[in-house]
């Protein structure tokens, strides 16, 4: 028995401790994640505290996760993680047999598992979890309570402090379409072998009392101002397999509205994006911004500049004589986990990113 309960609880506590640390490296995409929940509920006012529920539940699971292995104050925390993964569970099956939601984040982006798999994942952790809440009193800790303690204490001191840092210096390890490395444009291509959804447009009218449905190729021969129109719809032909570019609404507009995005990631050369999703908390950036571009040493690699933001308008006027473009807030919270991000680019190939304090830590000191 206490063999068993020793691999559920390495088990256990492998899974949550894994799952914790893929989303220490990215808050910010769990709490978008939570966001979309929030939003299928109509729950919007909890949309502002996300990034608080994001780092708190990361740091719990890796907190707990150790707990379970060690088998400190097993009883409080086998529970905490039955109620954790009852709430797990829910969500899980929630996405999966509403299909309102794609992909849960269990694991964040770097293993990205659709809703199916996350609720299969969550009923096997249900099981194992219902063993150590059944045999609990089995369970000994190894370590004493002041190394239980200290081990504990260490856990979360790192887990919320590694949330704290990437929140100012983007993730360590960047596992979306806009990492380091990536083009663009080929993101934007169809993967090779994808095929679309086939979609037939019927139309539905009334003749002599009846409906009748035909297609477009397919009008009745007979066809006249008899035929009461009452609908058009699409109608789905025959299911695509699903694949689909890495990168699907990256588009960049000027501030009249002009699409110039292939012109920009065309252009030879190199350059700099400085994508920032909104103008929310310029006043607690734009002067170190100012004072990167201002900067001798970053201008005289002749590094043109090229701000991307869904508020073009008010960035342009807190950086006139800068050209900016106008792009899709969510892309840009894809591409740029911190508000805002220098994208070092050459062509539509991605060079390099930094945070914005993390350039100008580099270049302030010049």
């Amino acid at each position: 028995m206490k063999k068993m309960l020793l691999l559920v609880r390495w088990i256990v506590g492998l899974l949550f401790i894994f799952s914790g640390l893929i989303k220490v490296n990215d808050p910010i995409g769990l709490s978008y994640k939570m966001q979309e929940f929030f939003e299928v509920w109509n729950m919007h006012f909890l949309n502002e505290y996300a990034l608080f529920f994001s780092i708190a539940m990361n740091s719990f699971e890796v907190l707990a996760g150790v707990a379970i292995i060690i088998g400190w104050r097993i009883k409080l925390f086998s529970w905490l993680l039955l109620l954790l993964i009852v709430f797990f569970t829910f969500l899980t099956g929630y996405a999966h047999y509403s299909g309102k939601i794609k992909t849960c984040g269990c694991f964040g982006d770097c293993l990205p598992l659709t809703a199916a798999q996350s609720f299969y994942k969550d009923l096997f952790l249900l099981v194992l979890i219902l063993l150590l809440v059944g045999f609990q009193q089995y369970i000994k800790s190894s370590l004493s309570n002041a190394w239980a303690f200290i081990l504990i204490a260490l856990t979360l001191v790192l887990s919320t402090g590694a949330q704290l840092y990437v929140l100012k210096h983007l993730p360590w390890v960047d596992c979306l379409p806009y990492k380091v490395g990536n083009n663009i444009l080929q993101k934007m291509e169809m993967p090779a072998g994808a095929t679309i959804d086939s979609m037939q447009i019927v139309f539905e009218y009334q003749k002599d009392g009846k409906t009748v449905e035909f297609d477009q190729e397919n009008f009745p021969e007979n066809f006249d101002d008899s035929y009461i129109f009452i609908s058009r719809k699409d109608k789905l032909v025959k299911k695509g397999n699903g694949l689909k570019p890495a990168i699907i609404d990256f588009s960049l507009k000027t501030l009249d509205g002009f699409d110039t995005t292939q012109a920009v990631l065309s252009k030879k050369g190199k350059y700099v994006f400085i994508l920032a999703k909104d103008a929310s908390n310029i006043a607690q950036w734009k002067k170190k911004v100012h004072a990167v571009l201002n900067n001798y040493r970053f201008s005289e690699n002749g590094n043109s500049v090229i701000f991307v933001s869904a508020e073009g308008a008010k960035i342009k006027a807190e950086f006139p004589g800068h050209i900016v473009l106008n792009c899709d807030a969510t892309v840009l919270k894809t591409a740029a986990r911190v508000n805002p991000t220098f994208m070092y680019m050459e062509g539509a190939t991605i060079l390099k990113k930094w945070s914005y304090e993390d350039v100008y830590n580099q270049y302030s000191k010049y």
